[in-house]
């Protein structure tokens, strides 16, 4: 299927340096997975490619405040970790989109993200929309996190949904596998860099 980069965008979901970089908080957790398929390098090209053919990039961080007020007193779960770890501080190296992903001129930056799907807290719905946006790629942190709830609500807003399986990663591969292979496919259209960029006419 032909996908009209006009009407098409790329979200970048937490590509910074907590998870990214060697250094970041949580960059070991990851580096295994990010190895196995690449992930970096991929979609910095894949972005890179969709750019001239004239897709949107969209990156969507996750940021605190040094306090953690944006959160509940006692957090559970993953939010939890992150305030224990000290991770993804807005005013730290490691709450920075990393350096080979770093916004382009052209690229738009959601703001608000402070939990794990990128619709819930932000302006993403209203930068879709305004810019008259239909198709929407994932990729990023965590496959079976952040991407798949993302994934799962633009599902529901009726968008044409992509999941660039090899630009994701997640704590273990048996996680990423298994998001890739049973989840993507029921709320989106699973596909490699490669395969989307096919798909991107000119």
């Amino acid at each position: 299927m032909a996908l009209d980069p006009t009407t098409t965008a790329i979200v970048c979901i937490e590509f910074q340096n907590e998870f990214a970089t060697p250094g970041g908080k949580l960059h070991d957790a990851v580096k295994d997975v990010m190895e196995s398929t690449g992930m970096l390098e991929k979609t910095v090209k894949l972005t890179e490619e969709a750019r001239k053919k004239g897709a949107t990039v969209i990156h969507a961080p996750i940021t605190f405040s040094d306090d953690y007020r944006e959160l509940s007193p006692s957090p559970y779960g993953i939010l939890a970790n992150v305030k224990a770890g000290g991770a993804f501080k807005a005013s730290e190296w490691g709450g920075a989109i990393c350096e080979t992903m770093k916004p382009h001129p052209d690229d738009v930056v959601v703001e608000g993200k402070r939990g794990l799907c990128g619709f819930a807290s932000t302006n993403l719905d209203f930068i879709l929309r305004q810019r008259g946006i239909r198709n929407v790629a994932l990729s990023g942190f965590l496959t079976n996190c952040c991407v798949e709830s993302t994934m799962r609500s633009a599902y529901e807003r009726g968008y044409n949904v992509l999941t660039l399986k090899d630009c994701c990663a997640a704590t273990s591969q048996e996680q990423h596998d298994a998001a890739c292979n049973f989840t993507f496919p029921m709320f989106s259209k699973p596909v490699t860099a490669d395969e989307f960029l096919q798909q991107l006419s000119d």
